[in-house]
Parts: C-alpha cells; sequence; structure tokens
C-alpha cells in the first residue's frame, strides 16, 4: 500500500503526492518532522554498519565498512513484507564512487561513567562551532584501561566496560558486575525473526542525496525507558516511538512534545544523549521489540553513554549540558496571574486583594495584555492603561511583589516593529531572502538580532521587572535560512535554547538573577530556570499528563518546572482548582495562570480559605524547598522528582507515573479524580508518616484518604523538615529562628538539611533523641540560626 512519503529536499521536508494523498492526514505547518519514513522508502539507499575495517586502540579511532542495501519486498501466502537487502552500486561511473564506504570513527572516555561514540555517513566540509549544547567541549579521562580481546577490544574503569567486536561491527556496554546492558543491533541479529529489522545504519535519499544515522541498540526483557523531554504520554517510553521535535502543541494530552531532549535514561543502568539539534525519531521498540531504533537526522552520530543509577546519569548528562543555575528566593513563592490583566489598575487591584486576604505571595504576572494592543509585542507598557508602570514596579515591590511581563518572537505585520525588524535583516529568511511566514520570527544565530533584542528586554528589566515570560519559540521555520548559513532543519529545535539563552544572560546582566518563564526546550535549557508546562487542557485527565510531562523532564536534566494551577484553556472547575492547587504547590514553582478568574477570591470565602491554608504550608516549608532546589542545581536533579529516583533498587518505583517525591523526602500523591477523597498510592520501601494526620504506613501499596487538604503526603521516615514562621512574601521571612521537625516511627536519630538563602549555604544537622525531642549536636552556622527542633510522632504538623 501507498502512503504518503515526506521528500528531503534542500534541508526541508516537502510532501509529495500518492494515490491515497486523500486518505492521509496532509503535512502542515509546524507538523513534527518523523525522520522514521525516510528509513523505509523504496527510493532510498541504505548503508548497513558491518566490521570494523581500521583501529587504532591508542588514538581510540578507526573506520566501519557499511555494506549498501535497498528496501525490497518479499511475498508469501498473499502477505507482503518489506525488508532490506544488500545491493548493488548505482551510481556511473562505477569506478568513480565506492560502493561500501569506509568511513570514519571514533570512541572518547570523558569520564569513568561516560563515553563518546562519533561516526560519519560521509565526509564533513562544514566549518566546526562550538556546541550551544555543551558547557564546554569535553576532556578525555584517562582512567580506562585497555586490553585486546578475542575478535575486538576492550576497555574498562571502575563503573564498567565497553567492548568493540571487529566482524561483525559492534559496540557492547557492559557494567561492572559483568552484566550486558545493551549492544547495536547488525544485520544479521535480524536473523532470528521472520520481522524485518532495522541494523545500525545510515540512509542517503534519493531526493537529494541527504543522509541521515540510526543509531540501532538492543533492548532487553522488562527493560523501561525513561525522558525525552516534557512528554506527556506514559512515563515508561518503551513500546513507543517518540519524535523529538520542538512543537507548539496547544495542550497536554498528547504525544507531541513543547520541549524535547535527546536524552534518556533506561532501568538496566545507563543513558545516552544524541548531541544533535536536527529532527529525532526514537522507536524504543514500538516496531521491533528488541530494538532500540535512534533514527538522527543528521549525518553524523556524535552520541554520549553514560552509565551508573539515574543519579549517576543525571549527573554525568548535565556535567556536559550544564546544570540548572540557582533561581532567587522570591522565585519560589506564589505567581499569581491569569490571561490577562490588561492595566496599571488590574496589577495593583490583585496586589492590594492578596494581602488583604492574607494569602502569601511573590509575584505579579502581567501576560498578553500590557501592550496597547493585546498580543501585539512591542516592548511598551501600554500608555493608555498604565499611567506610572515604573512607579507600579516600584510600589509592588515595597508590598512584597516582583513583576513578570509577557512576549514572544514573533511579529505579526501590523506592529511598528515590523518593518524595523525586516530591513534590518533581523528575521529569518527563506531560501529566496524573503521571510517564510507572515509573521516576522527573530533569528537569534544573527549577533545584530540578540542585541537588538536584549536592548528591548534590557529596557523593561532597567523599569524594575524581575522575568521576563519567554513564551512559544517551537515555531522556528524548517525552511527558512538562518543568519549562520543553516537551514532551519538543524535550527529549529536549537531555537529554543538560543531564544532562551539571550533573555536569560541579559536578565542575569541587569538584575543579577538566574530567573526567566519558558515554554520551549532543547538539551541545555535547563541552565536557564524555569520551564513551566505549557497549555494544559482544564480536565482531570489535563492534571494527569501535566504530571506526567514535569516527572519527563525532570528526567532529562531539568532541575525546576511549575504549570498553570487548575489548567489553561478555559475556567478553572472549584472542585479540580482545590486538587490541582496543590499539586502546584508541591512544584519547584507555584504559577496560578490561565482563563479568568485565577484569583481565589473570586470562587468565594470557602474557596478562599482553603486556598491561603494551602499556600501557607507551602510558605511554612520554604527552607525545605530552597534547601532541595541547591541540592538539586549541584547534582543535576529535579526537585519534582520521579520515585526510582531515589529507590533504584525498587521495582515497584519503576512502575508508577502519577505520584512522586517533593526533594527527596516528601511523596506527593495527588488527587486526578472528581469526586474522590482518596486513592491507591505505591509507597517506597521503609516506613512514611502522613504530613497531614500523622499516620505511619509501610512500603508498598495502600488506599489513603487526604487530609484537611485535597492531596495525600507523606514524608519518610527519619527525615528533618525545616519549618519557617508564616511571612506574606519571602522578603519579609525571618531566617534566624527555624524549626525543625523530625518525622519518626520510632524514634530513631535523624539527620536534616537547612538552607539561608542569603548565601545559599546548605548546612547539614546531625540530631540525637533525647526524651520526647531531638536536640542538634553541634550548631553549624555559628550561632546565626536558633534552631528549636519538634518531635512527631502522631499530628506531624501544629
Amino acid at each position: 500500500m501507498k502512503i504518503n512519503r515526506f521528500r528531503f529536499i534542500a534541508g526541508v521536508f516537502v510532501l509529495m503526492a500518492s494515490p491515497l494523498a486523500n486518505a492521509q492526514a496532509p503535512f502542515i505547518l509546524n507538523d513534527p518532522v518523523d525522520i522514521s519514513k525516510d528509513f523505509k522508502d523504496y527510493t532510498n539507499t541504505y548503508f548497513l554498519a558491518d566490521n570494523l575495517k581500521t583501529f587504532d586502540p591508542a588514538s581510540l579511532s578507526g573506520s566501519i565498512t557499511w555494506k549498501r542495501a535497498r528496501y525490497t519486498t518479499r511475498h508469501a501466502f498473499d502477505n507482503t513484507m518489506s525488508g532490506l537487502d544488500l545491493a548493488p552500486q548505482n551510481e556511473f561511473p562505477g569506478i568513480e564512487y565506492v560502493a561500501d564506504p569506509v568511513l570514519p570513527f571514533s570512541i572518547q572516555f570523558v569520564s569513568p561513567k561516560t563515553i563518546r561514540i562519533r561516526a560519519t555517513s560521509g565526509p564533513q566540509y562544514h566549518k566546526s562551532e562550538p556546541s550551544l549544547m555543551l558547557v564546554k567541549e569535553p576532556a578525555t579521562d584517562k582512567s580506562w584501561k585497555y586490553a585486546k580481546v578475542a575478535g575486538g577490544h576492550q576497555y574498562k574503569s571502575a563503573f564498567g566496560r565497553i567492548v568493540i567486536k571487529e566482524n561483525p561491527w559492534k559496540i557492547e556496554v557492559w557494567d561492572a558486575q559483568g552484566r550486558l546492558l545493551t549492544q547495536t543491533r547488525h544485520q544479521t541479529d535480524g536473523k532470528s525473526s521472520f520481522t524485518p529489522t532495522l541494523p545500525f545504519s545510515f540512509v542517503r535519499r534519493a531526493s537529494d542525496y541527504s543522509r541521515s544515522i540510526a543509531a540501532v541498540f538492543s533492548l532487553m526483557p522488562d527493560e523501561k525507558i525513561y525522558g525525552c523531554g516534557e512528554s506527556f504520554t506514559k512515563l515508561n517510553k518503551y513500546g513507543q516511538k517518540v519524535v523529538l521535535w520542538a512543537d507548539d502543541v496547544n495542550g497536554v494530552e498528547t504525544n507531541e512534545i513543547y520541549k524535547p531532549v535527546p536524552f534518556f535514561m533506561s532501568s538496566r543502568g545507563y543513558g545516552m544523549f544524541m548531541h544533535t539539534s536536527s529532527p529525532i525519531t526514537c522507536d524504543f521498540g514500538a516496531t521491533f521489540n528488541a530494538n532500540n531504533a535512534l533514527m538522527i537526522g543528521d549525518d553524523e552520530l556524535d552520541l554520549f553513554v553514560f552509565l551508573g543509577e539515574p543519579k549517576d546519569i543525571l549527573d554525568e548528562y548535565t556535567n556536559l549540558t550544564g546544570k540548572a543555575a540557582m533561581p532567587p528566593l522570591w522565585s519560589f513563592g506564589l505567581w499569581m496571574s491569569r490571561i490577562t490583566y490588561f492595566s496599571e489598575e488590574d496589577g495593583r487591584k490583585v496586589a492590594k486583594q492578596l494581602r488583604e486576604n492574607k494569602i502569601p505571595s511573590d509575584v505579579i504576572h502581567f501576560d498578553t495584555g500590557w501592550f496597547e494592543t493585546d498580543w501585539r509585542c512591542d516592548y511598551q507598557f501600554a500608555p493608555s492603561r498604565f499611567k506610572d508602570p515604573v512607579g507600579m514596579i516600584q510600589d509592588l515591590k515595597k508590598q512584597g511583589f516582583h513583576t513578570c511581563l509577557w512576549q514572544l518572537p514573533y511579529f505579526v505585520p501590523k506592529n511598528k516593529l515590523f518593518t524595523e525588524i525586516v530591513d534590518k535583516g533581523l528575521a529569518v529568511k527563506d531560501g529566496k531572502g524573503n521571510i517564510p511566514y507572515e509573521d516576522a520570527v527573530l533569528d537569534f544565530t544573527n549577533p545584530t538580532t540578540v542585541q537588538w533584542y536584549q536592548d528591548k528586554i534590557g529596557g523593561l528589566l532597567k523599569q524594575g521587572v524581575s522575568a521576563i515570560k519567554v513564551d512559544f519559540g517551537e515555531a522556528a521555520p524548517l525552511n527558512g535560512v538562518y543568519s549562520n548559513g543553516r537551514t532551519g532543519f538543524y535550527e529549529h529545535n536549537l531555537y529554543p535554547l538560543r531564544y532562551q539563552t539571550a533573555v536569560a544572560d541579559i536578565t542575569k546582566r541587569i538584575n543579577n538573577e538566574n530567573i526567566i518563564w519558558a515554554r520551549s526546550s532543547w538539551a541545555g535549557s535547563q541552565r536557564f530556570p524555569l520551564h513551566w508546562g505549557g497549555d494544559a487542557e482544564s480536565t482531570d485527565m489535563g492534571m494527569e499528563s501535566e504530571l506526567r510531562g514535569g516527572l519527563s523532564l525532570g528526567l532529562s536534566g531539568f532541575s525546576f518546572w511549575s504549570h498553570d494551577a487548575g489548567g489553561f484553556t478555559t475556567k478553572t472547575p472549584e472542585e479540580l482548582y482545590r486538587r490541582w492547587l496543590l499539586m502546584g504547590l508541591f512544584s519547584s514553582h507555584t504559577r496560578c495562570h490561565g482563563q479568568a478568574p485565577k484569583e481565589p477570591w473570586e470562587y468565594g470565602k470557602n474557596f478562599n480559605d482553603y486556598f491561603r491554608k494551602a499556600t501557607e504550608m507551602r510558605y511554612k516549608l520554604m527552607p525545605y524547598i530552597y534547601a532541595q532546589a541547591k541540592q538539586a542545581t549541584e547534582k543535576g536533579l529535579p526537585v519534582l522528582r520521579a520515585l526510582f529516583v531515589e529507590f533504584p533498587n525498587d521495582p515497584g518505583a519503576w512502575q508508577v507515573d502519577n505520584e512522586y517525591l517533593f526533594g527527596s523526602d516528601i511523596l506527593v500523591a495527588p488527587l486526578f479524580e472528581s469526586g474522590l477523597r482518596s486513592r491507591n498510592v505505591y509507597l517506597p520501601q521503609g516506613q512514611w508518616i502522613d504530613y497531614q494526620t500523622g499516620k505511619v504506613y509501610a512500603g508498598g501499596w495502600h488506599t489513603i484518604e487526604a487530609g484537611e487538604l485535597d492531596i495525600i503526603l507523606l514524608v519518610r521516615d527519619g527525615a528533618m523538615l525545616p519549618h519557617i514562621k508564616l511571612a506574606q512574601s519571602t522578603a519579609e521571612m525571618d531566617w534566624t529562628n527555624l524549626d525543625l521537625v523530625v518525622y519518626s516511627a520510632n524514634g530513631n536519630t535523624a539527620k536534616g538539611i537547612v538552607c539561608l538563602p542569603t548565601d545559599n549555604v546548605v548546612k547539614t544537622v546531625n540530631l540525637t533523641k533525647k526524651g520526647n525531642a531531638f536536640a542538634v549536636d553541634t550548631d553549624p552556622l555559628n550561632g546565626k540560626v536558633k534552631w528549636k527542633v519538634k518531635y512527631y510522632t502522631e499530628l506531624s504538623v501544629k
């Protein structure tokens, strides 16, 4: 059966017509680019990695022979299948070309836990530039020991070994205990199945001779795969096909992704980072159960492999691509917003009502309506509605509020900046030199554009604005020609990183703080906190999908993540808002945003009181939140944490994707279904104490009733949570007087962490039980803090 297929023309995918075109979904603007279609196209030529032609163990470099193949059909008993068969050369004159090319291959040891694998599908004439995805070009680790083994070469570290087989060519990855974790797939590996399978290979397209690589590795029984960015589908990606292409998905109940990240980790103890900005399709056993087919749009392979448990892998990956900077303390407070506040009067009124209602809050966000025309970004407060924006910002600051502003990098023709952007060549162009869309899209590969843009953003920051909402960024033109000479095939996915770098750099330069509020991403975007979950549907399924996206992003190197509490798309039903608010308060950052109303008093007194009590709980826990955030930045860990990150040896922890750990010691099980106040909760090994009721639970499955607030919160046995006296903003908090609340099921000693935000001090406090309380062994901060330690076995919070 013929289907529509994408032809790759001049670096751009174009939909080709077919007899069944009307039966197929058309390719529309900014649809994700699925590379897998090119690896099953009868017009293309394929080259299969066959044998190690040469290899120098000292330089860790050599060459691979690639065998030529074509797609052919096979037919038996009224059933037609297709697969790859070796094929003869088809170029003329044949003497001038090579049928089975021999191409470079190398490995590099970056650390005792990280291996870099590189291969090319043809000559590379382009000028190499420093990668924006990497914090720096990694050095070579010398700890790996070489040994010649039968049929190949072995390198070994304290954490595992790599075996390079010569014929057939293979790379095997082993752990330190002698377990094979994964290996490359050769054509002969498919002989055990009647189903045709894709081996490690590259494709040469008939349409334009462009090439892309399929790095195909084995999958093992019961293997689980996690990561790939903010993916809203099931957390375990095994059996899924994931297209890594930044996309404005307009919701969270979808398999498309705002924040793709070319990184994943396996339950078997390894992870992989595909170092490219091209589109990627990861087929994690979806087409063939034993195949992990990483179909990478790039014509060269640059793949990092990491060894270890999840914490090790995240640490190694973020050593390469960067760890999140520490955001300012105020950013961990409540952000109050809706789409949108239109005037100075709106902003002042909301701030006044927050304080009058005694709802702790730190940020007022102005979304799309602070310009003269809603959505038409010109970086100017509407003079008709903002009489004194600088005065407003200063007054809000005196009340303990920071100001955040929305903007985007697209400019409609009626925007007064449109002509300037086009005339000065600041926008992305098409092949003719026009702009490819009706909107002008800023070209952040152009240093002049970056300077122009940062001047605009900097002007707002100098007026006193504290944070910029870095919205959109997923629609960089695929058929665009960028200032650096590359097409959108390589620049589309990198656009979010360039965009966010520009805003983060100018914010740091002017405000000396690490804070943005961004929606799109790529590898490296985690360096610029923080990111939120996009335009979630205001439904139960929207809430659950949003959590999976946040957990998945946290498993992709991002420490900080937030979402629109209550959902974005419609007015939030009060019952849903009650539940979703708590999930928002137990995220690294908390923002109420979306279709009006979002302010709690708009829902009546009962909800307003509920909202206040819930928000007060977060503010009292601010020392714990801040300390966990600081530790997360040091290790590349997420604050919102899948259970198996802390409990990698607990098989049940790998199965759960609708609850999470908030930092290391608080387990959060949101209520997702309307009308229910209890749910099944899986507790990892050990004992857990209910934060609201004081009940003690052992590890395993339990049906647990929510406490006074509509959420289930449990604290790890032996944990110590620092609490602070309630304040209406983080600026008013007294960090010299903290309560260290120890949670213990049997009175054991405990150890805890406290963080002073004035100098980012994180200290560990040893506690010893004395009677029915715990005493501090030493004062780690030399008298700066008056320690008050409380011990609870029943009621956890008073």
